[in-house]
C-alpha cells in the first residue's frame, strides 16, 4: 500500500499532477485507503488459507484413515462441509485481522492519539506474545508430569512392579 506514494515521493517535484489527487487518497487516514486496505488484508487471507488448505484431500486423508466427522458422510460430502466451515472460518478471521490492522489508524489520524504501534507491528506483537505463553504452559504441563512421574516412583519405594 505504501508502494505508489514512496515512489512519488521519490520522484519529488517530478510526480505528474494527475497523480496528486490518487496519491493523497492513498495517504494513510485517508478512507479510501482504509478501504484498500481492508480489501487487502480479506482478499490475502482466503488467498493463503486456499493455498494452505485443500479440503479434498482432507477429506480423502480422513476417509483412508477411517475417520470421519459426526453426522457427515465420508468423502464428497465432508470435502463440501469442510468447505464450508473453513469459508466462514476464514471470513471471521479476516474480519478480525481487518479490525485489528485499522484500530491503529483510526486511533492516529481520527481521534490524534498517540498510538506508535502500526496495524502489522501490533499482529506481530500479538501472535509472539500468544505463541510464548503457550510454550511456557507446554513448559509447566511437561514440569507438572516430571513431579507426578518422581512422585509415583517414591511412592513404589523405588521398587519395580513384580518385585
Amino acid at each position: 500500500m505504501g508502494l505508489p506514494v514512496t515512489y512519488a515521493q521519490m520522484m519529488g517535484a517530478n510526480t505528474p499532477e494527475w497523480l496528486q489527487p490518487i496519491l493523497a487518497m492513498f495517504s494513510r487516514g485517508n478512507p479510501v485507503y482504509m478501504l484498500a486496505f481492508s480489501a487487502l488484508i480479506v482478499f490475502f487471507a482466503f488467498f493463503y488459507t486456499t493455498v494452505v488448505f485443500n479440503p479434498d484431500e482432507t477429506a480423502d486423508n480422513l476417509k483412508k484413515g477411517g475417520g470421519f466427522i459426526p453426522g457427515i458422510r465420508p468423502g464428497k460430502n465432508t470435502a463440501d462441509y469442510l468447505r464450508y466451515l473453513l469459508t466462514r472460518l476464514t471470513f471471521v478471521g479476516a474480519v478480525y485481522l481487518v479490525l485489528i490492522t485499522l484500530l491503529p489508524e483510526v486511533l492516529m489520524f481520527k481521534w490524534s492519539l498517540p498510538f506508535y504501534f502500526g496495524g502489522t507491528s501490533l499482529l506481530i506483537v500479538v501472535s509472539v506474545t500468544m505463541d510464548t505463553v503457550t510454550q511456557v504452559q507446554s513448559h509447566l504441563l511437561a514440569h507438572q508430569y516430571e513431579g507426578l512421574i518422581k512422585r509415583s516412583r517414591l511412592s513404589r519405594g523405588g521398587r519395580r512392579r513384580g518385585q
